[in-house]
């Protein structure tokens, strides 16, 4: 229940702001779709500097990745909510 709590609020979150994203049936892994078309590795470096928001390149599974993140859910729905604002602030 906690990790669907989690999926649901990060997923709506993302959806709000313009990515395309599923919503994972048993996984505690999101993947969502790069707006824009902005490459995966230059994409996840710009949200660590400039959001400090660690996600992982979808590139770095293989090439159907590319165009794609991986963010975990690993952490409280508080911290998942900062990462969708930090997220929201950088993409203005």
């Amino acid at each position: 229940m906690r990790f669907q709590q989690r999926r649901d609020l990060f997923v709506d979150g993302l959806r709000r702001l313009g990515f395309s994203v599923e919503k994972p049936a048993a996984t505690f892994y999101v993947w969502a779709g790069i707006p824009g078309g902005e490459a995966s590795g230059p994409f996840c470096r710009r949200l660590l500097d400039k959001a400090g928001i660690v996600v992982t390149p979808g590139a770095g599974f293989g090439p159907h990745g590319e165009g794609y993140f991986r963010a975990a859910l690993t952490v409280s729905e508080t911290r998942l909510t900062e990462a969708i604002e930090r997220i929201r602030r950088l993409n203005r």
